[in-house]
């Protein structure tokens, strides 16, 4: 077991149990043998791992001496705020749970992800330097991929596939498929970041990677029917989502993104669960696509 693993298990215990004594923390990492080996949590060692977490995360574990010596998150915003710690964290944690309940592999699913771990592993060394990568790319359909260089300026986990989004040598900002990257390495080759580039504003108002072309954001308009619309409110298609009305029989949801390749093939996954109330054009499209789909077996 690694460090990360260490401290993500104790941030993980402090945060869902609220507060909680020395003791108690060290008889849930001497129960957790697989984590543990057995051995008790030493007070030293837990004042090194608080050390370490507020030194690599800014995550406070303070103690509440009234009452009794109990430990807590004094920062949660510091986790919460912050989407990629809160969701390294929640992945630690879930693997830390899995890794202690190892006997019920057989009882345990998870879909594989596609993403090209070395590759992922060179682009995050890139970045951290901002390093131009050279890269052999084949994309879907081709017998043979073609190499170039790439100024990668983010990658995004969509769908159980990694991208990256990244500045080719001709001049264009792209997305390309880290499960369909044959060879990647970093060169001596330096780039400048846009200082205007985010991240999260680039993807603000798209649905998954697709972006570019001449689709614009707008507002869009969905209604979830029956008990759907406690899924779709539930978890939401985007962070722009909000419910306008509520009904017994359905529920209207709006959004505000640009209705891309990405986001038509989702809202078609849900059939006929959910139905867009506006835009027209976007009724329009998906009306040519569920035609072309009753033409594929209207003679069955």
């Amino acid at each position: 077991m690694n460090q990360l693993q260490k401290y993500t298990w104790l941030i993980d215990t402090i945060r869902r149990s609220g507060k909680i004594s020395h003791k108690e923390l060290s008889d849930k990492w001497q129960c957790n043998k697989d984590l543990s080996g057995g051995n008790p949590l030493h007070r030293a060692t837990f004042n090194r791992w608080r050390d370490a977490i507020f030194d690599q995360f800014g995550i406070i574990i303070d103690c509440q001496k009234v009452g009794g010596y109990l430990y807590y998150i004094a920062n949660p915003e510091a986790i919460d705020e912050d989407r990629l710690k809160k969701w390294m964290l929640d992945s630690f944690a879930v693997g830390n749970l899995i890794s202690e309940n190892l006997a019920l592999k057989g009882r345990i699913l998870v879909d594989e992800i596609p993403s090209g771990r070395d590759c992922l592993t060179t682009l995050l060394e890139a970045m951290k330097t901002n390093r131009v990568v050279d890269i052999t790319y084949r994309p879907f359909g081709h017998d043979k991929g073609y190499s170039f260089p790439i100024e990668p300026y983010c990658v995004k986990l969509f769908e159980n596939r990694w991208y990256v989004l990244a500045r080719n040598n001709r001049g264009e900002v792209k997305i390309y498929g880290l499960d369909r990257l044959e060879e990647v390495g970093i060169t001596d080759t330096t780039y400048v970041l846009p200082n205007d580039f985010d991240a999260d504003d680039y993807f603000s108002s798209v649905y998954g990677v697709v972006i570019g072309g001449d689709v614009k954001p707008e507002k869009i308009v969905l209604r979830a029917y029956a008990g759907h619309r406690h899924y779709l409110n539930s978890l939401p298609l985007h962070p722009s989502q909000r419910m306008i009305e509520d009904c017994d029989d359905y529920a209207d949801f709006e959004l505000y993104l640009a209705p891309t390749y990405d986001f038509v093939m989702k809202l078609l996954q849900f059939g006929a669960m959910i139905e867009v109330i506006s835009p027209a054009s976007l009724r329009k499209t998906m009306k040519g696509w569920v035609t072309d789909m009753y033409e594929l077996y209207k003679d069955e």
